[in-house]
C-alpha cells in the first residue's frame, strides 16, 4: 500500500499540529480586512510540505525546539509572500483550485499583502535573534526572483539551453526546499557543515521535484496538472528542450514556431506532446529525475539512522512518485 502523507508526517505529527497554531497566530492582525485575508490564505493550504522538511531535517541533525517552529513559520511566510505576487504577476485568478488574493481582492491589496506577509517573515526572526535562519531564507527568496527574471528574459527567445534550465529550476524551485532543509538543520545549532549538507540534500529534492512537475505536461488526463499547460505558457522545459536537440533543423523551426505563434491552439499543443513522446524526452527527463532523486538519497545516508531520517528518505520518494 502507498505511503500517506499521514504516514511520513508521524515522527514529527504532534509538531506539525503545534506548527499550525503558532503559524494561525503569526498571521494575525488587527486590521480587520487584513485579518480576514490571512484567515482564507489559512484555510487554503496545500499539503504543507515545507514545515515538513523544516521539522524532519531539525530531527535529524539535533532536537527540535522552539526556533525550529520560527523557522517552519519564515518560510511559509516568505514562501506565501513570494506566491501572492507570483499571482499578480502572472495575473492568474486561481492557486490549488482557490481564488487567488488578486482575483477577490485586486491587485493593489495583494501587493500589499505580500509586503505585509514578508515584514511578518522578518519580524519573527530579528525579535527572536534567529539571524542565522533570516541569511538562509533571504538567499532563497533572491534566487527564487532572480529565477523567474531568468526565465522571463529568456521565454522571449525560446532559446533555452539544458545549463540554463537546470540553473533557473536551481533557483526558482530547489532553493526553497534547500532552505527548508538548512534551516531544519541550523535551527537545532547544527554546525556549518552539516547545514551544507543538508542545503545538497534539499536542493536536489527540488531539482527532481521541479522535473516530476514538468512531467505531468506530457502525462495523463487523470493528473492534477492540465495536459500542455506548460507549453501554452511558453515555457521551456526538460522534455521539450532535450527532444529540440534531436530533432532536424526543420522540425526545430516547425516546434518553436508552434510554441511562438500556435501554443492556444490544443491540436498544436498535441502536435507538440507527441513530437516530445516520439523523441524519447519523457524517459530523458525521468532519468535526469531519478539522478537527483539519487543523489538526495546518497546525501542522507551520510546522517544518522533516526525515525526523522526514516520519514525524511520517505517525504522524497512521496515527492517523486506523486500524481499531482
Amino acid at each position: 500500500m502507498a505511503l500517506t502523507i499521514k504516514d511520513i508526517q508521524s515522527p514529527i505529527a504532534q509538531e506539525m499540529v503545534e506548527f499550525e497554531k503558532k503559524f494561525h497566530q503569526s498571521m494575525k492582525s488587527k486590521v480587520l480586512l487584513l485579518d480576514k485575508i490571512m484567515g482564507y490564505i489559512v484555510k487554503r493550504k496545500g499539503k504543507q510540505m515545507r514545515p515538513m522538511f523544516v521539522f524532519l531535517a531539525a530531527g535529524v541533525a539535533g532536537n527540535i525546539n522552539d526556533s525550529t517552529y520560527r523557522g517552519a513559520s519564515l518560510i511559509e511566510l516568505l514562501h506565501t509572500a513570494t506566491l501572492v505576487h507570483d499571482d499578480v504577476v502572472d495575473d492568474a485568478n486561481y492557486r490549488r483550485g482557490f481564488f487567488s488574493i488578486n482575483a477577490l481582492w485586486k491587485n493593489k491589496i495583494a501587493v500589499l499583502v505580500g509586503d505585509y506577509l514578508l515584514s511578518r517573515g522578518l519580524l519573527l526572526s530579528i525579535d527572536h535573534g534567529d539571524h542565522n535562519l533570516l541569511k538562509i531564507v533571504s538567499q532563497a527568496v533572491r534566487e527564487m526572483s532572480e529565477g523567474e527574471l531568468l526565465q522571463m528574459e529568456k521565454a522571449r527567445h525560446l532559446d533555452i539551453t539544458q545549463e540554463i534550465y537546470f540553473e533557473i529550476i536551481r533557483q526558482k524551485t530547489a532553493s526553497l526546499i534547500a532552505s527548508c532543509c538548512a534551516v531544519g538543520a541550523s535551527s537545532v545549532g547544527a554546525n556549518h557543515g552539516t547545514v551544507e549538507k543538508m542545503h545538497e540534500f534539499g536542493e536536489n529534492v527540488g531539482m527532481a521535484f521541479q522535473i516530476k512537475d514538468d512531467l505531468f505536461d506530457y502525462g495523463n488526463e487523470e493528473i492534477g496538472k492540465p495536459l500542455g499547460i506548460d507549453i501554452k505558457e511558453k515555457k521551456m522545459t526538460l522534455p521539450l528542450i532535450y527532444s529540440l536537440t534531436k530533432a532536424t533543423w526543420l522540425k526545430k523551426k516547425e516546434i518553436i514556431y508552434i510554441i511562438r505563434h500556435q501554443s492556444n491552439k490544443p491540436k498544436k499543443v498535441a502536435m507538440v506532446i507527441e513530437f516530445v513522446k516520439k523523441s524519447g524526452g519523457i524517459e530523458y527527463a525521468t532519468e535526469v529525475m531519478q539522478k537527483y532523486h539519487l543523489q538526495a538519497q546518497d546525501v542522507l545516508s551520510g546522517f544518522a539512522d533516526s525515525t526523522y531520517k526514516k520519514s525524511l528518505s520517505q517525504l522524497v520518494t512521496f515527492t517523486i512518485d506523486r500524481q499531482k
